[in-house]
């Protein structure tokens, strides 16, 4: 009856106030045979009391001991291994023998040393990966409450900001840093003309697996904000926003005339800097040996077309007058009656 009830208030001092790493691996049984036969040196009695304290120094609020413990999912069993293989051989040995606290102190402090290199080497958690999402292969072993605890990152991604210009296409792509179950089902939604993340404003698109969302040709219909949630098992396991904006086509023209006209008058390219802010330059204008080879050719194909005019119209007179000179022979030549006799000194033509 009394055994019963002292390892009950042994139990009961080992697990208070919580559970810890040593209390997550080893049963309380071997711990009360490892503690029995504990002995204060400074008073030469037994005290089962103080080996807990002990064990609760050396393992539960050891931080060494606590970082090694944090493995991957599934590597807990592992850990158990380990402890047990440097705590069993002593429990066996101590078991119902008196052994001073000096023998406990550096034998539970080579095993807690020991547990620590070992653990260490088990794989670690894969990581989590903010900010946002349920990241199940990111959980990690916690040996103070002995279960494994999750990333904590909510739900709802931070809106990525995408603009596109009128009649391109555009794509979303619902994709996480993170490892992702194979069943799961990825559902499109979509909030007309507004920058949100409120769930009640979107309206269902798409339901399937298919994580990517394309728009063809975009148009300013399609502006707004586009809301990817990925389900595992009827479970959220993400949602992701995506917020559009559709620049048209006569807005973008509108700009490239500017940025001409602006080049057109001012010299070398250059803007005058706004008191305050950065020095700001708009591409250069061609250099002067290209203007310069420009103009040369440019006058030299007028000199040439003037040329190519003058010839021309020399050559227009005198075919004219030669022209000319024929018909006068033909109509005065050989073979007519009439004589004419010229007498300069007089001016007059006399016809004999």
């Amino acid at each position: 009856m009394w055994k019963s009830v002292l390892w009950v208030l042994h139990a009961s001092l080992l697990f208070s106030p919580s559970l810890s790493c040593y209390q997550c691996l080893v049963d309380v049984g071997d711990s009360l045979r490892l503690c029995w036969g504990h002995v204060l040196t400074e008073y030469n009695i037994r005290n089962v009391d103080s080996c807990f304290r002990k064990l609760d120094r050396i393992f539960n609020n050891n931080e060494r001991v606590i970082e090694a413990g944090r493995v991957g999912k599934g590597y807990d069993e592992q850990l158990k291994k380990i402890l047990y293989a440097e705590i069993l051989p002593m429990v066996e040995e101590f078991d119902k023998k008196l052994n001073n606290d000096t023998v406990y102190e550096e034998r539970l402090q080579t095993a807690a040393d020991n547990f620590i290199a070992a653990a260490s080497k088990l794989p670690r958690v894969s990581g989590c990966f903010p900010p946002c999402g349920f990241q199940k292969a990111g959980t990690v072993y916690n040996c103070i409450t002995c279960q494994y605890d999750s990333c904590e990152f909510p739900l709802d991604c931070p809106v990525t900001e995408i603009k596109v210009m009128e009649n391109n296409r555009t794509r979303m792509w619902c994709d996480v840093p993170f490892p992702l179950p194979e069943d799961i089902e990825v559902i499109w939604r979509y909030a007309a003309e507004v920058k949100t993340q409120q769930v009640d404003q979107f309206k269902e698109v798409t339901v399937g697996v298919d994580r990517l969302y394309s728009i063809p040709s975009a148009s300013l219909q399609h502006q707004g904000t586009y809301q990817c949630e990925i389900y595992s098992g009827q479970h959220s396991i993400v949602r992701l926003y995506y917020y559009l904006t559709v620049t048209p086509q006569v807005v973008v023209g509108q700009a490239e005339l500017q940025e001409i006209f602006d080049l057109s008058l001012l010299p070398g390219g250059r803007i005058v800097p706004v008191p305050g802010g950065p020095p700001h330059s708009l591409p250069l204008l061609p250099s002067h040996v290209l203007l310069t080879a420009c103009l040369t050719a440019s006058l030299l194909l007028l000199f040439l077309s003037l040329g190519v005019l003058y010839w021309w119209s020399i050559s227009e007179s005198t075919s004219d007058g030669e022209q000319a000179e024929g018909g006068r022979a033909a109509a005065w030549g050989p073979g007519q009656d009439e004589e004419v006799t010229l007498i300069p000194c007089q001016g007059i033509q006399h016809l004999e």
